[in-house]
């Protein structure tokens, strides 16, 4: 009886601990407006605690996909959304469009020229250097920078000079340090850094719809604490107007 006793107390103090969690899979492009929104939710709710992951859309939907314990996932862009509603750890019923964003070229501060967004300009011999961006395959920056690229007759040109990175933070990065001479980001991204400037945005008829949909997981739709949080992020104002101080449109 005292051994039943003791399993049964050790059970009830873990699931305490654990009831008040909220795990967050958020795109890489949403760290620091996502991370501010969790802060501000913290100090109202003292009582729940935030888990942030922040990755490639790919690389977080096939963690999720494999077991991983999210309770929200904020994706940059619908394809990896619909990959978890397929693999039923999303219902279609609790996905929302939320945000939107744009491409841009950036490069370290006083390295490239304003580029013109036309078949007839040369891209690939307006630099030196590589180009660096997410994963074409996979990530959804650099999903979305292939397609730009190939509308714009570009991406035949810069056969050997891509660099695909494991996500749109990481290509920041890159080119923050001077080993990508350009790099294709989201607008929001390239805002955040001082050591980078926008020399061009592709245009939105080059690319589909940058849409950052937000859905509960399967897991997290019988979490309340994780029901009421994305109550907040996807309604509550303060949250909206920190998503806009960022950059990202509503």
């Amino acid at each position: 009886m005292k051994k039943t006793a003791i399993l049964i107390s050790t059970f009830l103090i873990s699931s305490a601990l654990q009831a008040g969690t909220v795990r967050i899979y958020a795109a890489s492009s949403l760290d620091n407006a996502v991370t501010e929104i969790v802060r501000q939710y913290e100090k109202r709710h003292p009582q729940v605690k935030v888990v942030t992951v922040f990755g490639a859309s790919s690389a977080l939907a096939r963690q999720i996909e494999a077991g991983a314990p999210g309770d929200i996932f904020f994706s940059a862009d619908q394809d990896w959304m619909n990959y978890l509603v397929k693999k039923q750890k999303i219902a279609r019923s609790q996905v929302k469009p939320l945000l939107t964003n744009q491409l841009v070229l950036i490069s370290p501060l006083n390295i490239l020229q304003k580029f013109q967004a036309s078949p007839k300009f040369n891209f690939a011999q307006s630099f030196q250097g590589h180009l660096c961006t997410g994963q074409m395959e996979s990530v959804p920056a650099g999903k979305y920078a292939k397609q730009s690229l190939t509308s714009l007759n570009w991406l035949k040109g810069l056969q050997r000079r891509i660099v695909g990175t494991d996500d749109v933070r990481a290509t920041l990065a890159f080119v923050e340090r001077g080993e990508c001479t350009a790099g294709i980001v989201y607008k929001t991204d390239a805002l955040q850094s001082k050591k980078v400037k926008i020399t061009g945005i592709f245009p939105a008829y080059t690319h589909s719809l940058i849409v950052y949909p937000i859905a509960l997981t399967q897991q997290g739709s019988k979490n309340a604490d994780a029901v009421k949080l994305m109550r907040f992020m996807s309604q509550h104002t303060e949250a909206k107007n920190i998503y806009q101080h960022y950059g990202f449109k509503l």
